[in-house]
């Protein structure tokens, strides 16, 4: 679809609309398409004026939101009520057109629950459920998982201290390349011969950023190895990367060490002994299905089967906690599957589930290759199962997120039981506080919530790139450092 904006430019609000009405659709910004969408933000006197003329198979309508800009709005909270402006009137075209009211109805964005934050704190949870019903039209089953994940989030908010920061270590490497992803990840296959010099690189990156954040004075509240898979490294480069962390930086504050273990065929009984030696307290299994076939259309090297050796693995290994990723939407599999999926991984017994929904990245093998994968109407079956199942077994949401180009404009969210809470998670998806990333592809997001300013600097992409260029890594610290520094 043809998308024309006159008075503003707010891409990404329109796209997220436009993808929640017309998944088949993509945005396109030139040509002479057909379908197409005009749409127009005027500004007088306190007020944003946005109106939206959709065309789409030769059926035109057409939406109008207006928003008051209160006086004294500073720039960011102008720019916030003028793209729901935007974004309410293209979502009034698009129903008008359509009759399909999407479950997060006019809500776009990544993090819908700061928005559930603000309101809760403005007037509470039924005033927060009445805007997201009244004004953003948002279904009740995904108002409830908005507002429960935003209480978690001014929860985890309110017991953070000013100087506590979370840490972040990538591992840019797996065993093979799921279809699904678009990561910056190196296949070992191919790349074996990086992983010992990328570990060198970032065993000297560790270093710098231990020394710099002891000099500012600041704690590591949590911290997370993601990836990739670290647990593509051996057991002793996994040791020799856990001490190097335990030696330069002060863990002693940390409510959780999380390493993400993903890949069952990555997990060994050495590599789990290195990870307890090492302190850490939570690891992540991301099987994403049980079912076989599905394993072989993303490909995976692995079966349903290695998942459950896996996990008897981890079981007699002893973690406090343990988390497992799934993705509903996946090629080749079905509502049915799906819920196989979920029972057998609820039956395991572990304290932390994420429930993902496939994102269509452009990257991806499934995008370049066209590979056939569930229908909006089979996801949602999917996580309209997932919902009351998890809570029937104890678990609760504690925070959730949205991406670009998700199957159904859609959701991923975090269950966990009583205790299992994966802290991390929260402080970065509602930006509670910085967290400086180490390692090729790391994205450092510097927070000054007293001066309500979000910077961010980010390493090199490739392990290569990573590997050569240490002068990037140095002047990334010093803006982490200059960004303290004027705190």
């Amino acid at each position: 679809m043809r998308l024309v904006f006159q008075g503003h430019d707010y891409r990404y609000a329109v796209e997220q609309s436009l993808l929640a009405f017309f998944p088949g659709q993509r945005p396109v910004y030139e040509g002479e398409e057909a379908d197409r969408a005009l749409v127009t933000l005027t500004g007088e006197a306190g007020q944003a004026l946005a109106e939206t003329v959709l065309t789409v198979d030769g059926r035109t309508a057409r939406g109008q939101a207006r928003t008051a800009i209160p006086d004294g709005a500073d720039e960011y909270e102008g720019e916030r009520l003028r793209q729901r402006a935007v974004k309410l009137s293209f979502f009034e075209a698009a129903r008008a057109l359509t009759g399909v009211t999407p479950a997060w109805g006019a809500l776009t964005g990544i993090r819908p629950a700061k928005l559930a934050a603000e309101l809760l704190e403005a007037g509470g949870p039924e005033a927060a459920d009445r805007e997201l019903r009244d004004v953003y039209f948002v279904s009740p089953q995904r108002r409830r998982l908005c507002i429960e994940c935003a209480q978690a989030g001014l929860e985890a908010r309110d017991a953070l201290r000013p100087e506590e920061i979370s840490l972040y270590v990538g591992i840019p490497f797996c065993p093979t390349r799921c279809a699904y992803c678009s990561f910056v990840s190196n296949s070992v296959e191919k790349s074996l011969h990086l992983v010992e010099p990328y570990l060198q690189a970032l065993l000297a990156e560790i270093d710098s950023a231990g020394r710099m954040v002891e000099e500012l004075g600041l704690r590591i509240r949590s911290f997370y190895m993601g990836g990739g898979t670290p647990t593509t490294l051996s057991a002793d480069q996994m040791s020799r990367l856990l001490d190097r962390l335990r030696e330069r930086f002060d863990l002693t504050d940390a409510v959780e060490l999380t390493v993400e273990a993903g890949r069952p065929d990555t997990i060994t009984e050495e590599k789990l002994a290195a990870l307890r030696r090492g302190g850490v307290t939570r690891i992540s299994v991301n099987p994403q299905t049980m079912e076989d076939k599905v394993l072989a259309a993303i490909g995976r090297r692995h079966t349903a089967e290695d998942i459950r050796r896996a996990m008897e693995l981890v079981d007699r290994t002893g973690f406090e906690h343990v988390n497992m990723d799934l993705i509903a939407g996946l090629p080749e599999d079905t509502p049915e599957g799906f819920r196989r999926t979920l029972d057998q991984v609820i039956a395991f017994g572990t304290d932390n589930i994420t429930i993902h929904t496939l994102s269509l990245k452009k990257g991806s093998r499934i995008t370049l290759e066209g590979t056939r994968i569930p229908t909006v109407e089979e996801v949602s079956a999917m996580l309209d199962y997932a919902d009351p199942a998890l809570r029937r077994s104890g678990f609760a949401p504690y925070y959730l997120y949205r991406q670009k180009y998700m199957s159904g404009s859609f959701e991923n969210v975090g269950w966990c039981r009583s205790g299992g809470t994966g802290w991390y998670n929260i402080y970065i998806m509602e930006e509670l506080h910085s967290i400086l990333s180490l390692g090729a592809g790391g994205s450092t997001k510097m927070v000054d919530p007293a001066r309500n300013r979000i910077e961010r600097v980010f390493n090199l992409k490739y392990p290569q790139e990573y590997i050569q260029r240490p002068e990037k890594l140095r002047a990334n610290q010093e803006a982490f450092r200059s960004f303290y520094q004027k705190s």
